[in-house]
């Protein structure tokens, strides 16, 4: 099963399928279309049933429930298939290195040195794949991918293991914030589900940040600096202020676990004009709501000093916790740890600093946790996956579909705090 995973794994993270959020399209990119074809197929040529993919690139299909199994519910497994844009991702020409030594990984022209890495650690005897060092590598989510179709491929070729109905997706365009625009939960007909598209060994997500974007316009006043005196007012200097009104450590670079931080992803302008784009994090619904309150009393303390007209502000929101509707399901989370600890496998939940489609389907209607698949750095020339952790993420994948037990033993939820 190892070679079949890492074969389709290699096979998938060539096909360039970077998003694109200037795109008006869906999918944003002609790759991902192209690749989510490829899946469509692959699926069929397993023998799943109702494969589909709609005008808008969602491929979906369903693994036909075993005999006896009828009455089980309906799982899904869902991953989307961009990758971030963020680095190149065409030609990708991945590394395997088989019974990793602990050491330091030379990716090209690049070193990923264990030290600045200490998670290496865990890998240390496991097949890993690396980039290059020229592209991304794409296990986000192709590894999720690459799971899922493998684990649809045990269960379609083993019909000795029982299962009720599984469904499949994979879906376009999560890393620009659009995966689940236009989905269809109520068609998708599947009772619970699992992203498959986390990081390291064992992570079983179901708290995420809140999460929005605000967008900045500062209009300044711009004029000859010979004759600027008591008249100009320089947007740029402007947004310098509006920054500095922001707690300073409240960033990324000065938080983890459950903090919450303000995000500045863009600046750009000149006197006249001058844009900022924020993104807000946090995982607690009021402090998130005071975060876009704390963005409006500064652009109103600004516009008191330098005219009504001199800030717009504009905040939109992205997505929100799922922790507040999977737990009203707890055998979802149940579900999973068992499947794990059956796997050999430790489950590890700890709130995700990020957001998943998961999240966005648990607020549509269909309670979606996230775990794990071995991929680390993503978003990065220095990203890898573990085979080892990939092989065990499908066997995670597998048990879950076969579990038909009623939930006799329920395994509680976290108490620290939110």
């Amino acid at each position: 099963m190892k070679n079949r995973l890492l074969e389709r794994f290699l096979r998938y993270v060539a096909v360039d399928t970077r998003s694109d959020p200037a795109s008006e399209s869906c999918p944003s990119t002609p790759g991902q279309a192209h690749f989510l074809r490829m899946l469509a197929g692959e699926l069929r040529e397993l023998g799943a049933e109702d494969v589909t993919m709609d005008g808008f690139g969602y491929v979906t299909a369903t693994l036909p429930t075993t005999k006896g199994c009828e009455n089980d519910a309906v799982v899904a497994f869902l991953a989307h298939v961009d990758t971030s844009p963020d680095e190149p991702g065409a030609d990708v020409r991945p590394q395997v290195i088989e019974n990793y030594d602990g050491g330091d990984i030379r990716l090209g022209e690049l070193t990923m040195r264990a030290a600045d890495y200490p998670e290496l650690a865990l890998c240390k005897g496991h097949t890993l794949v690396t980039t290059d060092g020229r592209t991304l590598l794409g296990a986000d989510d192709k590894a999720g991918v690459a799971v899922i179709v493998t684990a649809a491929e045990e269960l379609l070729r083993n019909p000795s293991r029982r299962h009720g109905a599984v469904r499949v997706a994979f879906t376009p365009d999560e890393e620009i914030g659009r995966g689940v625009d236009r989905f269809d939960v109520a068609a998708f007909g599947a009772d619970y589900g699992y992203t498959v598209d986390g990081g390291a060994e064992g992570e079983l997500e179901y708290e995420n940040f809140n999460a929005a974007v605000a967008r900045i316009v500062v209009t300044g006043r711009n004029m000859h600096p010979g004759t600027a005196k008591g008249r100009m007012i320089n947007a740029l200097l402007v947004a310098h202020e509006f920054v500095a009104m922001l707690p300073p450590d409240e960033r990324p670079e000065t938080t983890e676990g459950r903090e919450g931080f303000f995000h500045l992803t863009e600046l750009r302008g000149d006197v006249g004009r001058a844009e900022l784009e924020y993104i807000l994090r946090d995982h607690c619904a009021e402090r998130f709501e005071a975060r876009k309150e704390l963005l409006a009393q500064i652009a109103g303390r600004i516009n008191e000093r330098y005219g009504p007209q001199t800030v717009a502000l504009t905040v939109k929101d992205q997505y929100l916790n799922m922790r507040p509707v999977v737990e009203k399901r707890p055998e979802v989370i149940a579900r999973a740890q068992r499947a794990m600890r059956q796997a050999g496998v430790t489950p590890v939940i700890k709130p995700i600093r990020g957001g998943t489609d998961g999240a966005r389907l648990s607020h549509m209607g269909l309670p979606c946790p996230n775990i794990f698949t071995g991929g680390a750095n993503f978003h990065s020339r220095y990203e890898y996956c573990s085979l080892d952790t990939m092989a065990r993420a499908v066997g995670t994948v597998l048990n879950i579909a076969s579990e038909t037990s009623d939930y006799q033993s329920i395994v509680g939820f976290p108490t620290e705090a939110r």
